[in-house]
């Protein structure tokens, strides 16, 4: 109850923030968050109130307490992002930092989005009637349209907010070109400085804008009064920390050609996503032999930060549901990046950057992949990484192959040689070590172990479902690891695991009843419209997460009915007997039809019935004689669904503990 009302004070504060509104560049982004927010807590309160009693706030809620938690920190720093846009700061500083910036719908929105369907499911489990439950999680529901008609409302994915996620980050940008070209025609640019930051601005924003000179003269930048070097960052000398327009930046300064990096300048001018780090503004001298790259300023990062607080008292850098979502964040930068066709090659710690959230969140950092794309380009390839690592241990097997025969290093990088790299940089997430640290072979001969088959080892007390997902990203056979949009939506199902059941951030924890895994790959199969390759919108994460519900629900009958058949008890066996051994994604029902599926027209129509009535039974109190009245006849299906719509608490099976010190590095099958 408490984190409840404490959503309740956010959103109180929200409102009277956005009395001003009009002093926020990113107006529209910001009162679509505002918008969101509140209407996720008037969807929070409606479900308490259909779902809970008051009296049992002592017993039965505390399901929902970890879930509000989650939804509260979310909740928060959204508050935090809306007074930042509010700071009263140099109008050119904040137009240059916020024109291209997206951290309001792709990060706030995307983790509000994330979290509600967890708060609507454990709310939703504490009600008595497990029917309406079960009948929520059909197999029928494999459109998301349907499933934005039935249920966008609730999950905040109406056809409104859908239509204001897809528009109002280009409208941000409209409105601020406009501004921009008010002020140049009422000579209200009043010293060279401003012409000239007007100049950047309209060159960036305007489409119609030739890229062919992206970059501005540097006296821009040095020659203002206001540009200081404060120190430099990292262990080379190309990257700086500026003070500049009254904010604190980085810069890359670097000299040689620059013709030729144009066209990537200009690329990377147009990226913007809250987990890369990308360039903000480019300047350069005359003659073209001297750079200056404009970024965001990070903390530090990964590989040091790890170093720094791992010690003889803290060996796990993270607690695992922040190691989940610094591994999340990661995998979402680097699904961006690959939806635009740029391919990293030098992924690992010393190039994930990192800084504290706005707002104290228990230990949750806001991470950006660098080092990609202009900077490979402009960068000669080393064998040591920033940290002082060998920079083979993060490279895939067949890469390393392929530079055996390379002299000049240049590998051809694909979306699969990132995945490995990603899994290498999990490793250190989750153990606080380098991989191969305690390896006694090193150079040429640890490259072949790595090629032969060679990775690190977990340690014991490691969660089994984390590692499983790493060592298939290790994978020696690159058409075996997964792609990150599939990493993602495990992992953001994985967070919503952890968040049901907390207990399992704990060392030595059990294995949960269905591998996350088999369930993408049951999502792949049955929901064709999620397994393609393109980037979709934040706006389908809440139908993704109800589509592995489904799947997962699905698995478990399945398994049910078949040690039911065997006439094995289900509850003393292991998580390694709990996967069907047939194709558990097709029910028993399914297998006999041979129509073709209906459309989604046919599907609205058929399961408007079904919407109806859930809505009439959800709006009855329990306990009431009407409420009573409505239930669904009892039937041995019925009694089936209404078990299987328990936790996945009441699904957990005792596992027999290993006998070995480490988990096993061969390979999955």
């Amino acid at each position: 109850m408490e984190q409840f009302r404490q959503i309740g004070e956010v959103v109180g504060s929200l409102r009277a923030l956005m009395v001003f509104k009009n002093n926020i560049f990113n107006q529209r982004q910001c009162n679509l968050l505002v918008d969101m927010l509140t209407s996720g807590y008037e969807t929070i309160a409606q479900q308490m109130k259909q779902n809970l009693r008051f009296e049992e706030k002592n017993t039965k809620w505390k399901i929902i307490e970890h879930p509000l938690r989650e939804v509260l920190r979310v909740f928060k720093e959204g508050e935090a992002y809306i007074k930042q846009c509010l700071e009263t700061k140099d109008w050119w500083a904040k137009a240059i930092l916020l024109y291209q910036n997206a951290d309001c719908v792709e990060f706030h929105i995307h983790n509000l989005l994330s979290t509600i369907p967890i708060v609507i499911e454990a709310i939703e489990m504490i009600n008595k009637k497990k029917s309406i439950y079960s009948l929520k999680y059909q197999k029928d529901l494999k459109d998301p349209r349907i499933f934005q008609w039935i249920f966008g409302e609730q999950y905040l994915v109406s056809q409104d907010f859908c239509n204001r996620l897809e528009s109002v980050w280009d409208e941000d940008r409209w409105f601020l070109l406009k501004k921009i070209k008010e002020k140049k025609s009422s000579d209200s640019l009043t010293s060279k400085r401003e012409h000239r930051l007007a100049q950047i601005l309209l060159k960036y924003l305007d489409a119609s804008e030739t890229t062919d000179d992206i970059l501005l003269p540097s006296s821009t930048l040095v020659g203002s009064k206001d540009y200081q070097v404060r120190r430099r960052l990292g262990n080379g000398s190309q990257y700086k920390e500026i003070q500049w327009l009254g904010e604190s930046f980085a810069i890359r300064h670097f000299f040689g050609d620059i013709e030729p990096l144009i066209p990537e300048i200009s690329r990377e001018l147009t990226l913007s996503h809250p987990n890369i780090l990308h360039i903000l503004c480019g300047f350069t001298d005359e003659e073209r032999r001297e750079c200056y790259l404009v970024m965001e300023l990070m903390n530090r990062d990964l590989s040091s930060y790890i170093k720094e607080i791992c010690g003889p008292r803290r060996r796990i850098p993270f607690s695992l549901p922040v190691a989940v979502d610094l591994m999340l964040q990661i995998a979402r930068g680097m699904e961006y990046l690959h939806s635009k066709k740029i391919y990293h090659g030098e992924l690992n710690p010393s190039n994930i950057l990192i800084k504290a959230r706005n707002v104290n969140t228990d230990g949750y950092l806001h991470a950006k992949v660098s080092g990609y794309g202009l900077s490979s380009s402009i960068s000669n390839l080393t064998q040591k990484t920033q940290s002082g690592q060998p920079s083979y241990i993060w490279y895939a097997p067949e890469v390393l192959a392929e530079q055996e025969f390379v002299d000049n290093g240049n590998s051809k990088y694909t979306e699969k040689s990132d995945v490995y790299s990603f899994g290498m940089i999990c490793f250190e997430v989750l153990t606080g070590k380098v991989p191969f640290e305690d390896a006694h072979l090193q150079g040429d001969k640890m490259s072949r172990n790595i090629r032969a088959g060679e990775r690190p080892l977990f340690p014991f007390h490691s969660p089994k479902f984390i590692t499983t997902l790493t060592k298939k990203c290790w994978h020696t056979d690159s058409s075996q690891r997964p792609s990150f949009s599939s990493i993602c939506r495990i992992l953001r199902y994985t967070k919503r695991f952890l968040a049901m059941n907390p207990e399992h951030s704990q060392p030595d924890a059990p294995m949960p009843p269905i591998d996350f895994g088999d369930l993408e790959a049951g999502i792949i199969r049955s929901f064709p419209c999620i397994g393609n390759s393109k980037l979709l919108s934040i706006s389908q994460i809440p139908f993704q997460m109800f589509a592995y519900r489904v799947i997962e629900r699905e698995k478990a009958n399945s398994s049910q009915r078949d040690n039911s058949e065997s006439g094995s008890d289900a509850s003393t066996c292991g998580d390694e007997n709990v996967m069907p051994v047939e194709d558990p994604i097709t029910s028993p029902t399914e297998r006999k039809s041979t129509s073709p599926s209906p459309s989604p027209e046919i599907m609205i129509r058929k399961l408007s019935l079904s919407k109806k009535s859930l809505e009439m039974k959800t709006s009855k109190q329990p306990g009431t004689p009407k409420g009573r009245s409505v239930r669904p006849p009892h039937t041995p299906s019925g009694r089936t669904m209404r078990m299987n719509s328990e936790s996945q608490l009441m699904l957990m099976s005792p596992r027999t503990r290993r006998t070995s010190g480490h988990v096993s590095d061969s390979e999955l099958p």
